[in-house]
């Protein structure tokens, strides 16, 4: 009976107020009262039912979660069960993750490249004068045989079943409703059953490019230039 959407349980609109939802508890709770129904369990079960719904309908919070993912917001590690550090550290980042310009990657936005490193040397002559190197390094690049959805060509990717494409789930920890990537996607909001063997199902590959470094002149042993692009 929990399974049933929680507003048919309290006979009440997606759209009603606080104080609506309130009254239709107390009507409901009346008619379906143990002491009102001594030995009628179907009665009891039903009492059990309307208050479970009541008390997250209530609290503007697990409302919210519950609008959004229905019972499933408060599945797998709800019911204020603790996670240990990683729970926290998902309560602290949900809060203060803005602020700080944490926070995980949004779905669907561009990943950072890696850092890359190349030592060069040069001679004495050269770092007097100057010179442009021609500097050749891997970067990544859309996978011209999926064009970059890391989807088996003819096939395409689908829509996570686990967060229902927000890339986020959230779940009840104690007075907190944490909001974390999706286990299952990893925040993407789909998956992808069968990729790309030429990527991997990446999206990206990584190709040669050469670009061409200037060397300034007068350049100190150990000068280090940043290149960018």
């Amino acid at each position: 009976m929990t399974d049933i959407d929680f507003y048919e349980l309290l006979e009440c609109e997606r759209t009603a107020d606080g104080a609506t939802i309130k009254s239709s508890y107390r009507r409901l709770a009346m008619v379906h009262h143990p002491d009102r129904n001594p030995g009628n369990a179907e009665a009891e079960t039903r009492f059990k039912a309307i208050s479970e719904a009541y008390d997250c309908l209530k609290d503007p919070q697990k409302r919210a979660a519950y609008d959004q993912y229905g019972h499933a917001a408060f599945r797998n590690g709800g019911g204020g069960q603790s996670q240990g550090f990683e729970g926290f550290s998902d309560i602290f980042e949900s809060v203060f993750g803005d602020f700080m310009g944490g926070g995980r990657q949004q779905r669907g936005g561009p990943r950072r490249g890696a850092d890359l490193r190349y030592d060069l040397e040069i001679s004495l002559e050269e770092s007097f004068n100057g010179k442009t190197v021609p500097v050749t390094i891997d970067v990544a690049a859309p996978c011209a045989v999926c064009d970059g959805t890391g989807a088996k060509p003819g096939t395409s990717a689908k829509t996570c079943a686990t967060c229902a494409g927000h890339g986020k789930v959230r779940a009840q920890q104690g007075f907190f409703v944490v909001e974390r990537a999706c286990p299952t996607c990893h925040g993407a909001g789909q998956v992808i059953a069968d990729p790309c063997t030429a990527c991997r199902g990446e999206g990206r590959v990584d190709k040669e490019k050469t670009l061409e470094v200037k060397i300034p002149a007068g350049v100190d042993e150990g000068t280090r230039i940043r290149i960018s692009g």
